[in-house]
């Protein structure tokens, strides 16, 4: 099967197109495939062995820094809003949590990805408040209020399978190991997890875009320039830290069902339209990564 792994991403977006509509109404249910993506990777980590590292640093600096000066840059040459708030919320939106599947595929360390996981995670939990505390339309809402939001959009996916995977590890080694021993279903379950978020993510497009088609032409080119900066900077980054291929997914692959969310709830809900199309754009990429990956393999 895994010399057709490199079709799965390119076959679920077309299936997404086709039938965004019906796929759409199952969405909920990617947080807890997410969920369970999540605590069969974790249950193979080395606890030990997590450190976090000036790669991190380095990470997440460049999403703090890079959202807000792009943002500041754009307001300074009269750039609309929508594409401003948009590059915002694309660059900070936080690493996907089922990244763990295709950087681990691709090569990458699981200690390092499930490090910045966590990590990035949290970071976006209180950056993103404050950033939205002077932009977009909650200026209002208090700090406090806007963390909490977030963070719980993010624990239950993150934080509870990691603490969970932990526990076991310590006082339930055997239902550890019996779990283990199931880890390559993941990327079967994040196939199905990316199906419906691809159904999802058309379907938006299709809703928000009817009546600004050049914004959305606007969005998508933006929406691709950028995305091919975060993939090369991250492999630029990861090199200088002996992960090339964890560098890149962690700051390339994005999670977009949280960032469109969080555009729609802070932003100007057609900002999200960047984060819909960076979302068909990291896959097409993830796609040719594990094609070519595989025919290394093969060779």
């Amino acid at each position: 099967m895994s010399k057709y792994r490199s079709l799965v991403l390119p076959v679920a977006i077309v299936l997404g197109l086709i039938f965004h509509h019906f796929l759409a109404g199952y969405n909920f249910l990617v947080p807890y495939l997410i969920f369970t993506i999540l605590l069969l990777n974790f249950v193979s980590v080395d606890i030990k062995k997590l450190r976090f590292s000036w790669l991190d640093v380095w990470l997440m600096l460049f999403q703090i820094v890079v959202s807000l000066g792009c943002y500041l840059l754009l307001k300074f040459f009269h750039v609309s809003d929508m594409v401003a708030e948009g590059v915002l919320v694309g660059v900070l939106c936080p690493v996907a949590a089922s990244v763990v599947v295709i950087a681990c595929l691709l090569g990458a360390n699981r200690e390092t990805v499930t490090t910045y996981t966590i990590w990035g995670n949290m970071m976006v939990a209180v950056v993103a408040p404050i950033y939205f505390s002077f932009i977009g339309l909650q200026q209002d809402m208090p700090f406090l209020d806007s963390f909490w939001m977030i963070l719980k959009r993010i624990s239950p996916v993150i934080v509870f399978p990691f603490f969970l995977a932990l526990i076991m590890q310590y006082t339930m080694p055997k239902v550890n190991a019996f779990l283990d021993k199931y880890r390559g279903i993941s990327f079967y379950l994040w196939a199905c997890a990316f199906l419906l978020v691809m159904g999802k993510t058309f379907e938006f497009i299709s809703i928000h875009g009817k009546g600004n088609e050049k914004n959305i032409v606007v969005l998508g080119l933006v929406s691709i320039l950028f995305c091919g900066i975060q993939f090369a900077v991250g492999k630029w980054l990861g090199s200088k830290y002996g992960d090339r291929v964890a560098g890149g997914q962690l700051l390339g692959q994005k999670n977009t069902a949280f960032g469109i969310w969080m555009a729609n709830c802070y932003l100007n809900p057609l900002a999200s339209v960047y984060v819909a199309f960076y979302a068909i754009w990291q896959n097409l990429f993830n796609s040719w990564q594990l094609w070519r990956h595989d025919r290394k393999l093969q060779k």
